[in-house]
């Protein structure tokens, strides 16, 4: 391990945080793992020896600060991140190195937009939200398909998840973000997000071989309404879920995921189809893959690297789309990710 490149993991218990620290090792990252239960990141610890613990929580600054200290990045993957985001990338501001987040919860991703860009700006310090399989992989898809397109007039995204088997994180946040819209749905059109008691409606989608068309709930809204316009002149994003995962995700006696193989991964799959239309053209890109808590480990950790790296478009606070050359780092997640790109 490079213990001169050591990246905080918060949250390294969780499910996803889980993944990111072993993604992390093996590329050769030493690893500070944090978060709130102590007792928990030494179990975590017992199994990576050469891990540093440091136990911190949002409510105390300070201990946020020791957690970071020394580090090169930070990696917030606790949340809910209503409750997280804004102490975690405040702290990592403080400490001038890059924030990254796996934020999946709309209005957190929106709030650090709303509320952080300008500090990350002024401090030119990188801070990276929804750098996960919602909201981070859709606006890679996005921009590689739009190219040199500077605009577009809609961008589409269908989620073709075999089943969606939740953590006890993902209920958490839901349950957060539901609390927060007091029921309502959420859309990104005409330029903004809009909140409605619209009904949902399921249509068909026609995936690419072999999953090929299945129902899918329309407006099935993901944090791609908040990474895509975030830098894409685009007024309408929507973004489509097939029903099965839905129900899934619905149902409170879903059980959590269960590993099926030496990495840990379930055996969910899933299919990413992004189409972008302008001016009566469309372009499609897609991603396919397995396990999406565990992909985002691979998102994350390039992300990551680029930035330490210097392999960046912007700085600053940005998407993933903004932050990176798309195509490029698409094609760099192989094996974890099989992806068809516009030529």
């Amino acid at each position: 391990m490079n213990a001169r490149a050591a990246v905080v993991v918060y949250g390294a218990t969780g499910h996803t945080g889980r993944f990111v620290v072993a993604e992390l090792r093996r590329r050769g990252f030493a690893t500070v793992v944090s978060g709130r239960d102590a007792a928990r990141l030494e179990a975590l610890a017992a199994e990576w020896p050469d891990a540093v613990v440091r136990p911190a929580t949002v409510d105390d600054a300070g201990s946020l600060d020791r957690a970071l200290a020394g580090a090169v990045a930070v990696v917030n993957c606790a949340g809910p991140f209503a409750v997280t985001g804004g102490p975690v990338v405040e702290a990592a501001l403080r400490a001038g190195i890059p924030y990254v987040d796996v934020a999946a919860e709309i209005e957190a991703n929106a709030a650090m937009f709303a509320d952080h860009a300008e500090a990350a700006r002024k401090s030119d310090t990188p801070v990276l939200p929804a750098m996960a399989f919602y909201g981070g992989l859709g606006d890679l898809l996005a921009t590689a398909a739009m190219g040199e397109w500077t605009a577009a007039d809609e961008v589409h995204v269908a989620y073709g998840l075999s089943n969606w088997h939740p953590t006890a994180g993902t209920r958490a946040a839901g349950e957060v973000s539901h609390q927060r819209r007091a029921g309502r749905r959420v859309r990104f059109a005409d330029g903004a997000l809009q909140y409605h008691d619209d009904k949902a409606a399921v249509q068909d989608w026609l995936f690419p071989e072999p999953l090929g068309r299945r129902a899918v709930i329309a407006e099935f809204t993901m944090a791609d309404v908040v990474t895509v316009p975030s830098h894409l002149a685009v007024p309408d994003v929507t973004t489509y879920m097939t029903v099965e995962a839905a129900r899934d995700l619905a149902a409170a006696d879903t059980p959590e995921p269960e590993p099926v193989d030496a990495l840990g991964r379930s055996d969910q799959t899933f299919v990413v189809d992004v189409l972008v239309r302008a001016g009566g053209v469309e372009r499609r890109a897609t991603a396919r893959g397995q396990d999406i808590y565990a992909v985002t480990a691979p998102l994350v950790v390039e992300a990551v690297q680029r930035v330490l790296d210097g392999r960046t478009r912007s700085t600053g606070l940005a998407s993933a789309g903004a932050m990176f050359d798309a195509a490029d780092f698409l094609r760099a997640l192989s094996p974890y990710l099989s992806v068809e790109l516009p030529r």
